[in-house]
Parts: C-alpha cells; structure tokens; sequence
C-alpha cells in the first residue's frame, strides 16, 4: 500500500482526547467525528487538511482511554495514515481494528515540516520525503495487519472471510 500526503506534526503524548474530545462522544457516526478530529490539538485542524493527508505524531501517541473513536475519526476525517515516534498499545491495536494504518519512525519526526509532501510505502518500508530528497526506512505491517486494513477493519474482515 503507498500512501501520499502532506505531514501534519503532533508532539508527544497527544491522547484520545487531543484526538476525538470526549464532549463529541454522544455519537459513534464517522462523519460526525471527523468534525472534531485533533479538535483540541489544534482547532483549524479539520478546516486545514485534505485527503490523504498524514498525521506525524511524536512518543506515545494516542494514549489516554482505550475508546474506538479516536482512529475513527482520523480515518473518517480522511488521513491516509499515522506515523509516529510510537504508539500507545491499545490506540496501536485500535487503529488496525478500525482499519488506520499506522507506521513507527523515530526519525521522521525531526526531518520533516508541517506541510511537507512524503510517500509511504508500506510493502517497501519506506517514507521519502518531498520527492526524493530523504528516505526514511519503517517497519512494513504484518500481513494480517494488512489484511484488516485493506477489507476496512476487523469487523469488516471477520464479515467477508466468513460471509464470502
């Protein structure tokens, strides 16, 4: 899978909360959360993106409670993927359930500016950065794990293998 998007930098520790805040939790509708995606973090978020956009968040990124919502609302607001220094565990799992890709990069962090343009290649285990000019290497996903993003999600993958 290749991903390409303008980067969107986050620090470390941004938690569920930063991502979806938990006033906009009375719903569980995509579309509704991708309103108030990062709403916290910065309030122009939404406004500022397109699709396909990435986020690029620093250590520990989606910690806090362990809700479905946040990866949700950041695949639903139309991000192609996360990349981050790392991931909370349970945010980690979450994403791949819901059907986010995301990718572990302690160097791309500091390498790279809000707005700047990077290709993902997940199969490769490569991010370059604004045609060409750095290449970062990323743990590819694991088969399974692309097995879930590709069918949209756990429930989704579980639905087709046994519903054909």
């Amino acid at each position: 899978m290749i991903f390409q998007g303008r980067v969107w930098k986050f620090g470390d520790n941004i938690d569920t909360d930063a991502i979806i805040p938990a006033r906009y939790l009375t719903t569980s509708d995509p579309q509704q959360l991708a309103l108030h995606c990062m709403e916290d973090a910065d309030p122009r978020f939404v406004g500022k993106i397109k699709p396909g956009d990435i986020i690029l968040g620093g250590e520990n990124f989606g910690c806090g409670s362990s809700r479905e919502h946040a990866p949700i609302a950041i695949k639903a607001a139309g991000l192609s993927c996360v990349i981050a220094k790392s991931f909370a565990r349970i945010f980690y799992r979450n994403s791949f359930n819901m059907g986010l890709p995301i990718f572990e990069s302690k160097e791309l962090w500091p390498a790279v500016n809000d707005g700047e343009e990077i290709t993902v290649d997940s199969t490769t285990g490569t991010i370059i950065v604004s045609g060409g000019r750095k290449s970062f290497r990323i743990n590819s996903i694991p088969p399974f794990m692309e097995q879930l993003i590709a069918a949209g999600g756990l429930i989704k993958h579980i639905a087709k293998k046994y519903n054909g």
